[in-house]
């Protein structure tokens, strides 16, 4: 399983109806073939300092920006396996590095001044930690997810559905129950990819005047509760 990521995100909102057609399209014309695991629940909890710098400084939408956080597709016991990830993002890539271990041990290193994780990733995750210090859960974010995977390059294209964010009960074993973060028409699609896009998407992007957006998760749901935005 990869577990260093290095690639492009852009992001697009679609309507349903939208987003609907472009998977037709996909699907009728073979153009990539959906995941392995087409179908998922994504959790992701995030973790900040109290004064929520890490984000802060996210939304000021510097050169670099990182997050930490714990990620599940599934509702996890104490025993099932995460995976513990820093996110990095310079000059617009996206960096991404993960570990994977038991829920109960990936809380317990992040509440934790003296726990450490081995290997080339666990120490920047262990600098991560040190750095910025008294790191606790801040948000919850939580979505319904349909992937693509391109077989033949690195191309990955989700639609995010029913994106939702929870601020307490910030436990991954809960149900995945939240406010919701866009409108029930809305959906978030991501084309991920190191190079650039086929002419087939290309074209279709321009043709149906989808354009890119900038929106981030938890940006969105941090604005909602702390700077009183739309809910």
């Amino acid at each position: 399983m990869k577990n260093v990521f290095r690639r492009f995100e852009c992001k697009y909102l679609l309507t349903r109806e939208e987003a609907i057609k472009l998977q037709n399209y996909i699907d009728n014309n073979n153009l990539i073939a959906k995941d392995i695991y087409p179908n998922s629940t994504i959790q992701s909890l995030y973790y900040d300092t109290p004064s929520y710098l890490l984000i802060r400084r996210s939304i000021d939408k510097p050169d670099y920006k990182e997050k930490i956080r714990i990620r599940t597709y599934t509702v996890p016991s104490k025993d099932t396996n995460v995976f513990l990830e820093l996110k990095k993002k310079y000059n617009k890539i996206v960096f991404k590095r993960r570990v994977i271990l038991p829920l109960k041990e990936a809380e317990d290193f992040l509440k934790s001044d003296e726990l450490k994780l081995d290997g080339q990733i666990g120490n920047e995750i262990n600098y991560f930690k040190t750095f910025y210090k008294e790191l606790n859960p801040s948000f919850l974010i939580i979505y319904d997810r349909l992937a693509y995977q391109d077989i033949n390059s690195d191309l990955r294209i989700t639609f995010d559905t029913n994106i939702r964010y929870r601020d307490d009960n910030l436990s991954l074993s809960n149900e995945p129950t939240g406010k919701l973060l866009l409108n029930s028409n809305e959906v978030l699609m991501e084309i991920k990819t190191c190079g650039g896009y086929p002419l087939w998407l290309c074209k279709y992007l321009s043709e149906n005047k989808i354009y890119k957006t900038s929106f981030s998760k938890y940006g969105t749901a941090y604005k909602n509760l702390i700077l009183g935005g739309k809910k």
